[in-house]
């Protein structure tokens, strides 16, 4: 590779956090009399295009140099494009239920919220766990791919670059909030694009492929991997994105839903083009030869080893891409974590500042964690197969017709989707040891057998029928002890503390310019949804 050298690469990667750490302190300065209210949110503010710009760069991170070549390798373009897919189409999701939850939760800026309102305490505690576990998660996945990619691209210790990351991010965020996460985020966005596109048009005009290996390699032909994933992926990431705070801060700061529409949608085709010229290195590392090398290297590297066919220059613009993939990521998982732990755990009665320790205070365990170094796919199928389990019976709630749907059933299901796969991976290897592995997936999930496929099949089918058996319990349970005590059986009645913020009439749908000429008078129903 053509390395670039040490002094070049020290300075390239250190300059780049420089501009970002001042770029950071002076939107601090500028916003410094900001209310607690805009440091943890920024309801309503925000047009399409920069809403698009955040969604990509919170939709990426330096990890994915690691884990779409990868799935190139082992599950060809078949994979790559079911992986690229399933990774950009749910965004369109925000699109679309974005302006359902807004009109049933107003004055929420997380998906936990309404979950509070719609469930109750309980229901809202669960999956602010689940959500805090998954930012947790992901913040560890990307310190762990950047020390790992500093270390490959450079040679230099990528120790130091996570410790200047995380407190320049730490400095920034700290002081500014989300509204600096989201104002770096479109600069950090803007050159990612940008950077994309100067790679990839490089990385077509320096590479040789040698058209002998594009047949061998069978990287062209469909496989029994790549069918399973068509099912598994989609899964695992839709569900996921629910559990991503930032994406749904970011849902909450669109201006009006038709911004909120656009930008999703410029986000989406975005994220799905650079996806796949990311992927697609992989592919072309097994073209030119230069994966699986000898001896053979993982799939993981094949990137890196593309990159090693390349000239210096190539490999500076890949580190100034890395740093900024990162950091956009990692400063929005920040400013999430603390946003969703001040309002689920604190209802954002927090004094100011210690809010602000709180975003110092939790880099101290991600980068402990994070410097061992674990699976970056690992990470983030541990987390797919939390949300697996927990949202599918979550989500029932949105419709009005199941208004009977509590809390109860929630908790119950999402905790026994896992407990069905611990059992199906029992049931499988023949042994509970092994079954307690599959939930986390320490196989990964490029295996040739049907471990991680059965996984994704029980997380959410056993949480929908632990759910379901939680409805008839508790149903049976209130039905005798309302007979036994002489009452009105009204489990199947519609809650009372229903409201309609906007509109007198019931069903009315608001319109933008209700929640703008209204937006400070609406106010979520003062009690929690029902648990039981």
């Amino acid at each position: 590779m053509g390395q670039p050298s040490y002094p070049a690469s020290n300075a390239l990667i250190y300059l780049t956090y420089g501009a970002f750490l001042v770029t950071g302190l002076w939107i601090s300065w500028l916003w410094r009399g900001q209310s607690k209210a805009d440091f943890l949110a920024s309801n309503r503010t925000q047009k399409a295009f920069p809403l698009a710009l955040n969604f990509i760069a919170s939709a990426l991170g330096s990890g994915i140099l690691f884990t779409y070549p990868e799935i190139a390798t082992i599950a060809g373009v078949q994979g790559l494009v079911i992986y690229a897919l399933s990774s950009a189409l749910p965004l369109l999701l925000f699109g679309f239920l974005g302006p359902i939850i807004r009109r049933k939760c107003p004055e929420g800026f997380v998906l936990t919220e309404w979950t509070r309102q719609r469930y109750g305490v309980v229901a809202a505690l669960y999956l602010s766990l689940m959500t805090l576990i998954t930012l947790f998660l992901y913040m560890v996945a990307e310190l762990s791919a950047l020390q790992q990619i500093i270390n490959a691209l450079t040679g230099t210790n990528g120790l130091w670059a996570v410790v200047v990351q995380c407190f320049v991010t730490t400095i920034y965020t700290s002081l500014g909030g989300f509204r600096i996460s989201f104002v770096t985020d479109n600069i950090q966005g803007a050159i990612v694009v940008g950077l994309i596109i100067i790679g990839a048009i490089t990385v077509g005009l320096k590479t040789h492929v040698d058209k002998s290996l594009v047949q061998s390699s069978n990287l062209l032909d469909a496989s029994l991997l790549g069918w399973q994933l068509i099912y598994i992926l989609p899964v695992a990431i839709l569900t996921n994105d629910f559990f991503i705070s930032g994406f749904w801060m970011r849902t909450f700061a669109s201006k009006t839903d038709e911004d909120l529409r656009i930008g999703t949608s410029i986000a989406t085709v975005s994220v799905a083009i650079i996806l796949t010229f990311v992927g697609a290195t992989g592919l072309l590392a097994a073209w030119t030869g230069a994966w699986p090398g000898d001896p053979p290297q993982e799939g993981s590297i094949a990137f890196f080893l593309l990159l090693e066919q390349l000239p210096a220059w190539v490999v500076g613009i890949v580190v100034v891409l890395t740093v900024s993939l990162s950091t956009a990521a990692f400063d929005s998982l920040q400013s999430a974590m603390v946003s969703t732990g001040s309002n689920d755990l604190f209802r954002n009665k927090l004094n100011f500042w210690w809010i602000r320790l709180a975003v110092v205070l939790i880099i101290f365990p991600v980068a402990v964690v994070a410097l061992k170094s674990p699976s970056v796919l690992q990470i983030y199928l541990i987390s797919d197969l939390l949300s697996a389990s927990s949202i599918p019976v979550l989500v029932i709630g949105l419709s009005g017709k199941c208004h009977w749907w509590r809390g109860f059933e929630v908790v119950v299901g999402g905790l026994g989707g896992l407990l069905t796969v611990f059992v199906y991976g029992t049931i499988y290897y023949g042994n509970a040891h092994d079954g307690a592995n599959l939930l986390l997936l320490q196989q990964s999930l490029y295996v040739d057998d049907w471990s991680a496929f059965g996984a994704f099949v029980a997380a959410p089918i056993g949480g929908l029928l632990w759910g379901f058996g939680a409805f008839g319990l508790r149903i049976g349970v209130q039905w005798i002890s309302a007979k036994s005590r002489g009452r009105r059986f009204d489990a199947f009645d519609r809650p009372p503390d229903e409201v309609q913020p906007f509109s007198a009439r019931p069903g009315d749908r608001p319109s933008d310019e209700e929640y703008q000429g209204r937006g400070s008078d609406a106010k979520a129903p003062s009690t929690s949804g029902r648990f039981l």
